[in-house]
Parts: C-alpha cells; sequence; structure tokens
C-alpha cells in the first residue's frame, strides 16, 4: 500500500523530514506545518522550492492538512467574518494544491456539539437543535470550490469537531451529495474519542467508495477523565485492530495513502525519537 507521513510530525524542516523519509522509503509526503507557517500561508517561491525538494528526492504530496473550519462553531453562518476567512485560507491552500501536484486537501468541521439526533424525549430535552444542520450550509461553498478546482476535499474525522466518526462523515458526505468531491480522512484513533470501534464497524461504514485518505496513529482515551495518551503504535487500544484493518483495505484494493501520524514521544519531547519507534510497526502492518 501507498506509506507516508504527516511531515512535521519528524520536523518542521522539510529537508531534515525528506530525509528521515528517505531513509525508511516512504514516498508520500504530507504537508501541515512546514517552517513556521501552516500550509496555506507560504509564499509562492517557497512552495516552489518544496515542490523542487520533495522531487528531487522522489517523493510526492499526498494531502494538505490544514485546518480549515475547526475554529468555527455552530452559531457560524456561511459569509460571516470568520467562515470567509477560513474560505480564503483554503482557496490558498488549493493554489499550493495545484503548485505541488496535491490531490488532496483536508478540511475540519466545526466545533462538536455532544448530541446531534435523539428519540422519546431526548429530542426535546438533550439535542442540540439545529447543530448539524448548521454544518451543511458551512461545509457546502468549500465542495463547490474544490469541484471547481478539479480536487478532492477529504473531511477528518475529528476529537473535538461535528464530524468525528465514519457515521458522522458518511452522512455529511451524503446529505451534500457531494460523493463526486468529499470523502473521508479516517483517522481511527480520533474516532475512539466518541467510542466508535474502528473494525470492523468504522470501516463499514465508509468501506464502499467514502475513503479518501487515512491517518495512522495509537493512543489510550480516557473520556470520563477527559484524558488522552498517546502510544507507540500497536501498544494503544488500537494495537489489536490494526492487522485485520490492514488485511481489510488489501482485500478491498484501497488505493489511497495511509500516513503516519506521528504525534507519539517516548516521555521526553522527541518527536522523531518517536517516529522511529512507530515506524517498524507501521511498515510492519500495513507494508
Amino acid at each position: 500500500m501507498k506509506l507516508g507521513v504527516i511531515c512535521d510530525g519528524i520536523s518542521r524542516d522539510l529537508a531534515h523530514a525528506v530525509s528521515v523519509m528517505n531513509e525508511f522509503d516512504l514516498r508520500f509526503a504530507e504537508l501541515q506545518y512546514v517552517g513556521d507557517k501552516e500550509v496555506g500561508d507560504h509564499s509562492h517561491s517557497e512552495i516552489t522550492a518544496m515542490g523542487r525538494l520533495l522531487s528531487d528526492r522522489g517523493l510526492q504530496v499526498s494531502c494538505l492538512t490544514r485546518h480549515v473550519f475547526n475554529n468555527l462553531t455552530s452559531a457560524n453562518t456561511p459569509g460571516d467574518r470568520l467562515h470567509t476567512e477560513q474560505m480564503d485560507a483554503l482557496k490558498r491552500v488549493m493554489e499550493m494544491a495545484h503548485l505541488l501536484a496535491s490531490p488532496m486537501v483536508r478540511i475540519f468541521t466545526q466545533k462538536k456539539e455532544t448530541i446531534l439526533w435523539g428519540s422519546h424525549g431526548a429530542e426535546k430535552w438533550n439535542v442540540a437543535k439545529g447543530a448539524w444542520k448548521a454544518t451543511l450550509p458551512l461545509i457546502a461553498p468549500a465542495v463547490e470550490l474544490a469541484r471547481a478546482e478539479g480536487l478532492k476535499l477529504v473531511v477528518e474525522t475529528g476529537n473535538g469537531t461535528m464530524v468525528n466518526s465514519c457515521y458522522t462523515a458518511r452522512r455529511l458526505i451524503d446529505e451534500l451529495d457531494a460523493r463526486d468531491t468529499l470523502l473521508v480522512l479516517w483517522d481511527p484513533a480520533n474516532a475512539c474519542w466518541c467510542h466508535e470501534l474502528a473494525f470492523p464497524d468504522g470501516y463499514e461504514t465508509i468501506r464502499d467508495g467514502y475513503l479518501g485518505h487515512i491517518h495512522i496513529k495509537d493512543l489510550v482515551v480516557d473520556v470520563p477523565r477527559s484524558r488522552l495518551e498517546i502510544r507507540r503504535l500497536g501498544d494503544g487500544q488500537l494495537g489489536h485492530l490494526l492487522e485485520p484493518l490492514a488485511r481489510a483495505l488489501r482485500t478491498d484494493g484501497y488505493d489511497g495513502v495511509i500516513s503516519l501520524e506521528s504525534v507519539y514521544h517516548p516521555g521526553n519531547g522527541d518527536y522523531e525519537a518517536g517516529f522511529r519507534e512507530c515506524i517498524t510497526p507501521f511498515k510492519q502492518v500495513f507494508g
């Protein structure tokens, strides 16, 4: 399968990150922060230099992953100041995507309201009324922009956003009638926060044409204590699910990229050391 990494999980120095990628024969670079800037904030000359560096090392860009829309709430509306700022940032990322031949651009949805649907009384007393309905017009302009630009959008299953599971991601895509343009960036670890079992439950929800890109990390969540611990890949609560998930992806002929999200460190803040601990199990499972 196509393996890569979110580069700033190794280093924001792209030249160094690329050198480490080549050391482990990872061919797909996902860009989020490069230097002191988030993607979408770089100059044309800086982007050109990135493209030359990646091309010279034989690497392709898999996705540009700016945090678009994740600072919105359900109180925001299309065309308000904050939504307009986010759409402008998305346009800049898409310009960068064309320059770097990135096929995909990531978006999020607005901040999470906990209970979106309910019955037998919950619909009156517990549901955040109108929150889900507010999501659709916030995301629809991004879908239309991507169609016009000939790019794919991937909406990430975030741990603090309205789309936080495969179920909500698929529902968003269906309600926007956007399967031609909007796909799921599945982060099964993030979805642990809402207790969605990654395999088989999560995968079965999106396997039939909804899955565009994957982030892999491992962790342990403690929702009652609002605590999250990143673990070495294979040592967290996803560990026993990674092998069957990889088998299913191979069986189904998944042709997207799987990015190691290198956010683990061994207790000393050294994220490159954490990457080096995780890359071997990552390649053993998905390689």
